[in-house]
């Protein structure tokens, strides 16, 4: 089972590659100009950017490229390319979308290229970038999901919240977002830098009020510091998301013999419950007879509760190891389309009914200390795929041989 697990997880990674998508986009707009820019940002940039390039060539004038610590592939024409951190900006963050600023000076045209994290690696604080780190930390360790963060990010923020398609007026942007977040709202994957907002102040001071997150008088002030409603110099295109990681991943299940059970693509409960409730529907199922695949889609948080080390999808997988304890014909895994799960070098976990046991451990304890990595990878139950050069959510699976 552990063996067809890992062809659905490659067959759907595959099938969420941005570079045919970023294609047919292109195909649609009219970048004829004098000078024409690229700016890709995310955690997807540079697949999506040598896509663009790879068909635009020398119509690019310049270009700058801002993605995470690895996720680079090397050099992309006259493209600048820098690496940044995620899920906390850092200094290079900020370099890397200086340079783009400085960029779209001049443009006629912006090819903005947008994926998941680019609210992290696409930053210019308008607070002390100590603060702007500090207040990103609270968030995510208090359990807020990622539209919470973002509206509260865009308001501390130079370029988030259709600011930056302001500074690159009256150059016309063309901006092709990969889809992070469920139900696809533009103006919030990677905080929206090219598109209105939505969000308002009284919900920005509402989340900040409600998670208990302490603020200078400066951000203060931000936060009731209306953003842009309306952009008259933006065109966007949508493309890929987490439902077509779970058609994939329905597709490979048939394949294999399983009937696929598809659940949802709008998962959004806390990790560790989502574990439970699928080693729950396991225990029910598991002796039916049938070869089911149960396939879920989208993007849980972790509440930090302890100190190790460890991420969203490794918490379901541990979750659903001990509810799956001694099934013998069962198989969990959950898994982040970017390939780096949380702060880690996995993309996920894979758990049978034998790993619980395998563990000798207080699985309970181990997930009150958020340290789900070090327990899984000591049974060799971590899903490494390394950067996949995409981010379209999380796909999270239970298999039932029966």
């Amino acid at each position: 089972m552990v063996n067809d697990a890992k062809l659905i997880i490659d067959n759907a990674l595959k099938s969420a590659m941005p570079g045919n998508a970023v294609k047919k986009a292109l195909s649609g707009m009219d970048l004829q100009c004098n000078e024409l820019v690229l700016i890709a940002a995310g955690k997807a940039a540079w697949e999506m950017a040598n896509a663009a390039y790879a068909e635009l060539g020398t119509a690019v004038k310049r270009g700058v490229v801002v993605t995470k610590y690895d996720h680079s592939k090397g050099a992309i024409g006259n493209l600048d390319i820098y690496e940044a951190g995620h899920p906390v900006p850092d200094e290079n963050s900020y370099k890397g979308t200086a340079a783009a600023l400085e960029a779209v000076k001049g443009a006629d045209k912006v090819l903005f290229l947008l994926s998941g994290g680019g609210s992290a690696l696409f930053e210019k604080p308008l607070v002390p970038a100590t603060e702007m780190e500090a207040v990103t930390k609270a968030l995510l360790a208090c359990g807020a999901d990622i539209v919470e963060i973002n509206t509260i990010r865009k308001r501390l923020s130079a370029v988030k919240g259709g600011r930056f398609a302001n500074y690159c007026a009256p150059a016309h942007v063309y901006t092709v977002v990969l889809s992070d977040i469920i139900g696809d709202p533009l103006d919030m994957i990677a905080s929206g830098p090219a598109y209105p907002d939505t969000s308002t102040c009284e919900e920005a001071l509402e989340i900040i009020g409600r998670y208990g997150i302490e603020v200078s008088a400066e951000a203060g002030k931000l936060l009731e510091t209306e953003t842009p409603k309306e952009l008259t110099n933006v065109t966007t295109f949508v493309t890929g998301s987490v439902r077509q990681l779970c058609k994939s991943a329905s597709e490979t299940a048939k394949e294999l013999g399983y009937e696929p059970v598809f659940l949802t693509a709008c998962m959004s409960c806390e990790a560790r419950e989502a574990g439970r409730f699928l080693g729950a529907v396991a225990k029910d199922h598991a002796h039916d007879g049938k070869k089911l695949a149960y396939i879920c889609g989208g993007e849980t948080v972790v509440h930090l509760t302890g100190t190790g080390k460890g991420g969203r999808n490794q918490e379901i997988a541990l979750a659903a190891a001990e509810e799956i304890r001694g099934l013998k014909n069962v198989c969990v895994f959950s898994v982040g389309s970017d390939g780096t799960d949380g702060p880690t070098d996995a993309a996920g976990g894979i758990v049978t009914g034998a790993t619980a046991d395998a563990l000798k451990m207080d699985i309970k304890k181990v997930l009150q200390d958020n340290d789900a990595y070090n327990a899984l990878k000591s049974v060799d139950a971590l899903i490494m795929t390394g950067p996949t050069g995409t981010n379209v959510n999380d796909l999270t699976v239970l298999l039932i041989n029966g």
